[in-house]
């Protein structure tokens, strides 16, 4: 794919043979992990309300139902927190959105601060905001990144970090800036913020399992939701409504779905692999560019392997699970250690009513736990700048799906040179040539493509 359109021709030799400026996004990554293990950012203890102080006011970029659902937990996560901005592409998504937030959190947001359009994003920067939210589909989080860091705003933004290599090294930049201005950034990958997760990763640091030595994970569930195309509706105004079917804009769904459990993996294990060789098909999905299925095989510098699955295909089995093995034992990530024989090592501990059963009640969830973090580490100050361990992570995903794109091993240095760049020619809600936006097909060369 070109700099400038999605191209056909242009998918395999810059995909998968860019090396331009790989040295110096490696050095990047290298400062940014200096002095801990690979984006193991050292967030405050973990409170069930963040700490009262002065009014923050923040502005949401993205108002569907993530969006919606992001401000909802930011107005959760203690007092003096205000939704004061909405940006997005059609209005009656921002409609929608506003009157969520006055129904459920009495929550006004003025006419005058409301914006729709490709460059309702910087409205909504320039408003008197000390927050940005941001919750649009992944393709145009490099951007607005960007631009709320510019503007010296503490930001929450959503998984993934973007959906090609370009947009990763973009995140990467701006990471850096927002260190150096003292900024605070929480992304949405949840689990780093969900205590039952946070004690499992404690106790395997503490060796409970030993050497890690493998890893396995899967996200196979039924299909996701799709938009039928509206008369009346432009070429792009389709695909944005659209977005979670089309790779451009979500990644595919080994970006914007598997990451979750990629992001897990790579912060229990502490890197990043060096090489992936995957495999995926379409066979059921009724819109879109993307791919039912990946299967990839990730490889990490000491030879331990990463096995991951994941699929988006009604009536098949479900599994959503991560599994990383030891040499004195296994974990689910999430709540249990293991012994080989299958007893339990260690557990972590629910809270519990007075009849000794778990209370949901007291439970936080992440989606919450991730905004309380991200308002006391600023009205602590004390800055976390997370984006750097989600851009690593994407990239990650990104090579696992170009890899079952082409049917070829893909390596770490690769993607981290290439300069594959998906977006289309111009960014207006006109008609498209749908025809540049293809189902790759795996072992073929760009001229058998055409």
């Amino acid at each position: 794919m070109t700099k400038n359109n999605v191209s056909r021709r242009g998918f395999i030799t810059n995909a998968a043979l860019g090396t331009i400026g790989t040295i110096g996004v490696a050095a990047l990554i290298n400062s940014c992990a200096k002095n801990k293990k690979l984006g193991d950012a050292i967030l405050p203890p973990l409170l069930d309300m963040a700490p009262d102080g002065k009014p923050l006011r923040a502005g949401l970029i993205g108002c569907g139902s993530r969006g919606t659902g992001a401000a909802k937990d930011f107005l959760s996560a203690g007092s003096n927190l205000e939704i004061v901005a909405l940006a997005d592409m059609f209005v009656d998504q921002l409609n929608s959105c506003r009157e969520n937030l006055k129904k459920e959190k009495n929550v006004n947001v003025a006419d005058d601060k409301c914006f729709i359009g490709f460059d309702a994003y910087q409205k909504v920067i320039d408003c008197d905001v000390d927050i940005i939210l941001l919750a649009t589909p992944p393709h145009f989080r490099p951007l607005h990144f960007a631009a709320s860091v510019d503007a010296g705003k503490h930001i929450f933004m959503e998984k993934p970090a973007a959906v090609d290599p370009v947009g990763v090294r973009s995140i990467m930049v701006s990471s850096k800036k927002a260190q150096s201005k003292g900024l605070t950034v929480i992304c949405g990958t949840l689990y780093r913020h969900q205590r039952d997760y946070v004690e499992t990763y404690k106790q395997v640091m503490d060796g409970a399992i030993g050497k890690i030595v493998s890893a396995n994970v899967n996200y196979n569930q039924g299909q996701l939701w799709f938009k039928t195309r509206q008369q009346g509706w432009s070429d792009m105004e389709w695909m944005i409504r659209d977005w979670v079917n089309w790779s451009w804009l979500s990644g595919d769904h080994i970006v914007e779905q598997l990451i979750h459990n990629i992001d897990v993996m790579q912060w229990f294990i502490g890197k990043h692999p060096v090489k992936a060789t995957g495999f995926g098909a379409r066979q059921r999905r009724v819109t879109g560019d993307q791919y039912d299925m990946f299967g990839v095989d990730f490889v990490f510098d000491n030879d331990a392997h990463l096995n991951s699955m994941c699929r988006q295909i009604d009536g098949c089995d479900n599994n959503i699970s991560d599994y990383i093995v030891g040499t004195e034992g296994y974990t689910n990530c999430h709540n249990t250690i293991f012994n080989f024989d299958g007893t339990i090592k260690w557990e972590y501990q629910y809270p519990k009513n007075d009849k000794g059963e778990i209370d949901k009640t007291k439970m936080i969830s992440g989606y919450i736990q991730e905004h309380i973090d991200f308002v006391t580490c600023i009205r602590l100050n004390t800055p976390v700048v997370e984006s750097e361990a989600l851009a690593i992570s994407t990239l990650t995903c990104i090579m696992g799906r170009i890899s079952a794109y082409t049917g070829k091993q893909v390596t770490w240095a690769e993607m981290l040179g290439s300069n594959l760049e998906l977006k289309p020619k111009e960014y207006a809600l006109s008609d498209q040539d749908l025809k540049s936006f293809y189902v790759p097909v795996p072992g073929t060369s760009a001229e058998e493509r055409e």
